[in-house]
């Protein structure tokens, strides 16, 4: 397992740690509780350096990577990001990503463990391209702060540039002490967040400082088990959990986000300019309010059916201290994921009622 370069640092806060795909992660501090009600309520701090990070360089760059994604990356300007899908010739997805035009490189921020696949998958592809993809993930390493209150904690710490009023917009400051440290708006739950790209030289002083900063809005450090469980409250999917090889984008809530349909020619453009013109997808991720007596929650893959049929699966779930209820996402058969729904779970504990509601999840 690749070992987080903060451990020492995370593990004198009280961190217990989980494992992500092959990487470390912080899974909690000992609080549950009040982590999950920072990210809800003010501000919490997350140490995502787990997840993996690519430069392209060279004067092709722009022009290839938009014959790679779902996303227009062509017309990006320095400062300017779009979330976008990696998908193959039959319009699967390989990986979601993140993606921030830099002067002189495009950034790419995606899931741990995908690194291998998502460099071969490029390479792959430049043939007398004037591209070169770099791994990034050694030199620079990513905090992220997460909540309402994101937004005055990173003003507490007083750096030295605008702070970027837009979602997926990147800005670039350099601090003598801290080096050189690129800040995007980054709402990865939904209601307001920042990422900070840190030389790994300077994590932890930064870390440091950010931990502070929150705490003086009311906030703090967070880890993986409270995060993922507001990203289901948001009713936002994460490739890995919700998303995965066999999906198309259109079948995973990310199509407005993710997909553009004039930007021109990429691998899998024809399926998926298919379907949006003459088809439909088979089946939709959708929120589920499930019992509230369950003895034990559902895992992925278990199975939704409907008059004794299969009709959809689970993909992640979670009993939600917001909603005081047990709340999942899945995948549902087109022509019965109408919200209102009941469908009946069935899992290894027992049989159970579970209704299709509106996604992000009503308090």
């Amino acid at each position: 397992m690749d070992a987080l370069d903060l451990h020492e640092f995370h593990h004198a806060l009280g961190a217990q740690f989980t494992e992500l795909n092959g990487a470390e992660a912080v899974g909690h501090y000992g609080d549950v509780t009040a982590e999950h009600a920072a990210l809800r309520e003010s501000a919490g701090v997350l140490d995502l350096s787990f997840r993996g990070r690519l430069c392209l360089t060279g004067a092709d760059r722009q022009r290839f990577l938009n014959g790679q994604v779902t996303n227009n990356v062509k017309d990006l300007r320095p400062g300017e990001g779009c979330y976008a899908a990696l998908v193959n010739a039959k319009g699967k997805m390989e990986s979601d990503l993140n993606i921030y035009c830099l002067p002189d490189e495009l950034l790419l921020d995606f899931e741990p463990g995908l690194m291998e696949k998502i460099l071969q998958r490029l390479e792959k592809f430049i043939v007398a391209d004037d591209v070169q993809v770099v791994d990034v993930a050694a030199p620079y390493s990513l905090l992220s702060v997460q909540g309402p209150k994101a937004d005055a904690a990173v003003r507490a710490l007083a750096l030295p540039v605008e702070i970027p009023a837009k979602p997926m917009s990147i800005v670039q400051t350099t601090d003598a002490m801290l080096g050189e440290i690129y800040l995007v708006n980054q709402p990865r739950l939904g209601s307001a967040g920042f990422d900070l790209f840190v030389p790994t030289a300077s994590l932890g002083a930064v870390a440091d400082k950010l931990i502070a900063a929150a705490k003086s809005v009311g906030g703090r450090a967070c880890g993986w088990q409270a995060f993922e469980t507001v990203r289901i409250e948001a009713g936002m999917p994460r490739f890995g959990a919700d998303m995965d090889e066999t999906n198309l984008p259109l079948e995973c809530g990310i199509e407005s986000r993710a997909v553009s349909y004039t930007k021109g020619c990429y691998i899998g453009q024809e399926v998926i300019n298919r379907i949006h013109t003459i088809g439909h997808v088979n089946k939709e991720l959708r929120g589920l309010r499930l019992a509230d007596d369950l003895k034990s929650l559902p895992v992925k893959g278990d199975k939704l059916l409907h008059d004794g049929k299969e009709v959809g699966y689970i993909t992640s779930a979670v009993a939600s201290p917001a909603l005081k209820a047990n709340i999942a996402l899945g995948y549902v058969r087109r022509e019965l994921n109408q919200v209102g729904m009941e469908l009946a779970l069935r899992s290894a504990s027992s049989d159970s009622l579970a209704r299709i509601v509106q996604a992000p999840f009503a308090d």
